[in-house]
């Protein structure tokens, strides 16, 4: 249970802050129908829990092969992790309703899908944050701590859309800048512990 709570706040933290796949299901939230807002989250959760799989089983299973790159990747994702956490608690993100999102749901799963996978920022963070957590879990619970990072992505995404769809004029720049802060904390939380597993490692 402590490795499904460790994956589930991992990913709340990595998931809530607002990027271009949440900014995508907020403006949804606002200004389409709840049947299109829920599809649409079902959609963004599908890209964002397969690339973190594929974070945390590619590159973990190529960290076990080699202790030399295990240490690396724990020193430099730690640092990472720390620094991106900082830019959140830093960040002054909006409520931008700009973007267009009544568009067909085969190019929303498109949209999705790049922001996802082909966004280098989201690859090179899943990749370091995930998977250097791989190399610091103990024997067998994998799937535990996988699983609560995909439920972290069902329940972050649905919750949102949820919440916004019925609170949609009481959402501010404010409740945004909240939540980037609390996410910061926590993911500096966690890199600092990836470092402290690399000085275990190191010593």
């Amino acid at each position: 249970m402590d490795i499904y709570l460790q994956g589930l706040t991992m990913g709340l933290a990595y998931v809530a802050p607002i990027g271009l796949q949440n900014l995508f299901v907020i403006n949804t939230a606002l200004t389409q129908p709840k049947k299109r807002v829920y599809l649409t989250a079902l959609i963004v959760i599908f890209f964002d829990v397969t690339l973190g799989l594929a974070c945390f089983f590619g590159v973990g299973a190529i960290m076990q092969a080699s202790k030399l790159l295990e240490l690396g990747v724990l020193l430099v994702g730690s640092v990472i992790v720390v620094w991106i956490g900082i830019g959140l608690i830093r960040a002054k993100d909006t409520m931008d309703t700009s973007t267009k999102v009544d568009i067909p749901l085969v190019k929303v799963a498109t949209t999705a899908c790049v922001v996802t996978w082909f966004n280098p920022q989201a690859l090179i963070d899943g990749t370091m944050m995930l998977g250097a957590f791989k190399a610091t879990l103990p024997a067998g619970t994998d799937f535990f701590f996988v699983g609560g990072f995909a439920s972290a992505s069902v329940m972050w995404f649905l919750g949102i859309s949820t919440v916004i769809s019925l609170f949609s004029a009481k959402i501010t720049d404010k409740t945004l800048r909240v939540i980037n802060i609390i996410c910061g904390a926590v993911i500096i939380f966690y890199g600092l512990k990836l470092f402290w597993s690399f000085i275990q490692l190191v010593s």
